[in-house]
């Protein structure tokens, strides 16, 4: 497996498809302000994964759901349920989410995957510990995707 850590952003890396921590979905799409990768998902590829996420309805916790990438050259994005009704992630939370997107990585054989820090955003985890409870799960799950966890900020 290989498993590379990067600080930059999600939607500059060079991989087949993002994984975008998304919601419960249970609160209508069109009634939420995205932020962090959602926002950007919305501001550069368009309303079209949005639109097709809502149709899957609910999603329990840590689940995922695939849609079209939008305007965005990905193959696909990966939404991951990794907060919980009071938008709060943990630790059980975020290692189902990083299980569901890999299961769906290997299921449609896509080579590459780019994760942002599952519940570091609205779900106000701890950037340090979701990195290990990423790095511990992704490494009990077998694929032969290249795997890459982006920390939000400036390149160095």
């Amino acid at each position: 497996m290989n498993i590379r850590i990067v600080k930059g952003d999600l939607l500059d890396q060079d991989v087949e498809v993002i994984v975008n921590s998304w919601n419960r979905n249970i609160i209508p799409w069109w009634l939420l302000i995205p932020q962090g990768v959602s926002g950007a998902i919305k501001r550069k590829g368009g309303l079209q994964p949005f639109l097709e996420v809502a149709r899957a309805g609910p999603i329990p916790l840590g689940d995922a759901v695939l849609t079209s990438a939008g305007r965005l050259p990905f193959k696909g994005i990966i939404h991951v349920a990794g907060i919980n009704l009071l938008w709060r992630a943990s630790q059980l939370s975020i290692e189902k989410s990083t299980q569901s997107a890999l299961q769906l990585v290997n299921d449609h054989g896509f080579k590459s995957v780019a994760f942002p820090l599952i519940g570091c955003g609205s779900g106000g985890f701890n950037e340090d510990t979701a990195i290990r409870i990423m790095e511990n799960t992704i490494a009990q799950v077998e694929t032969k995707a290249a795997v890459v966890l982006v920390v939000f900020g400036k390149a160095r």
